[in-house]
């Protein structure tokens, strides 16, 4: 069976302008990656990896510069008729990062969940109402319905975006660091959501986050990503317990630890490269203590013990 979603060399550059000229930012650099039915799948990276843009890049919210995106072994065409375009919403459907700004203020809770609804001409809208609110944990669903988003609290909004994403039944949700913006006794709530809406719906997630223990908790596989690349992937477990890849490494050693407090190692190394003139080889040669000579050649992702790294060092 082929993987529900599959990326093949994926690109994405932004023209921006800088004086009289024009530049490019190489947000995606070409990256590779697999979705596999009732998965899912990790993408973690400091802030501007491009994490995000690979997200919206396969939401069909960007057009990518270069690459294949397979959806169900099926290419995806370059632009979508509206057909396709519905098809495709019905099957995919994206979680952003902040549930305040998801929702519209001036609709109730109702309205929100009927649109999509409507949208696929999709019937017996009360009873499915009341069974995506219970499948999202919100009982009784009468309380829910005629309620307006600023009286929920952020748990509860962010709950009632994953019903409004569930609600067509789709196969994939690419979920953009659902838990950032919550309070950190909400986030476990919404991470055993997901965890139950694969178990039950079968529904795949592609699940950005800077968090390696949520990633970890929650995923199949973890995706490094640093400069517009895929520099290491894997079983999560493996990835997190056992890093190969030296920016791994330091994700790990950067990430909160209450028993080691505060740490400053990714601030140590420095900043991250310009993606308007990334590295000619390894991106994260710059920052490396183990850097060689041979890193500033461009490094493919080789197969060691069962992941994917990119490194000289395996």
């Amino acid at each position: 069976m082929p993987p529900v979603l599959r990326v093949i060399g994926l690109k994405k550059e932004f023209p921006i302008r800088k004086g009289f000229r024009t530049l490019t930012v190489k947000a995606l650099r070409g990256v590779d990656l697999e979705l596999n039915e009732n998965e899912i799948v990790s993408v973690v990276g400091e802030s501007g990896c491009g994490k995000t843009t690979l997200l919206r890049v396969l939401a069909r919210l960007y057009e990518p510069t270069a690459g294949k995106i397979l959806l169900f072994g099926e290419e995806l065409p370059r632009r979508l008729n509206r057909k396709e375009e519905l098809k495709f919403r019905k099957l995919v459907q994206m979680v952003f990062q902040d549930p305040f700004a998801s929702l519209n203020p001036t609709k109730r809770i109702s309205y929100i969940l009927e649109r999509p609804l409507k949208i696929h001409r999709i019937e017996n809208e009360e009873q499915i109402l009341k069974n995506v609110l219970e499948d999202v944990e919100l009982t009784p669903p009468e309380s829910f319905l005629e309620k307006f988003p600023h009286e929920l609290s952020g748990g509860q909004r962010q709950r009632i975006v994953f019903a409004r994403a569930i609600i067509t039944k789709p196969k994939i949700i690419l979920a953009d660091e659902p838990t950032s913006m919550l309070d950190v006794s909400i986030k476990s709530g919404i991470l055993n959501l997901m965890l139950k809406l694969k178990e039950e719906h079968g529904i795949s997630f592609l699940h950005v986050t800077h968090d390696l223990a949520a990633a970890k908790y929650i995923s199949n596989r973890i995706v490094v990503m640093y400069a517009g690349l895929i520099v290491e992937e894997g079983d999560a477990k493996d990835i997190v317990n056992r890093p190969m890849h030296p920016y791994t490494m330091l994700l790990r050693e950067a990430a909160p630890d209450p028993d080691r407090g505060s740490s400053s190692a990714l601030v140590d190394v420095g900043e991250p490269p310009s993606l308007i003139d990334p590295p000619l080889g390894c991106p994260f040669e710059p920052r490396c203590k183990y850097a060689k000579a041979e890193c500033k050649k461009p490094v493919q992702l080789r197969e060691v013990d069962g992941r994917k790294v990119r490194c000289v060092l395996y």
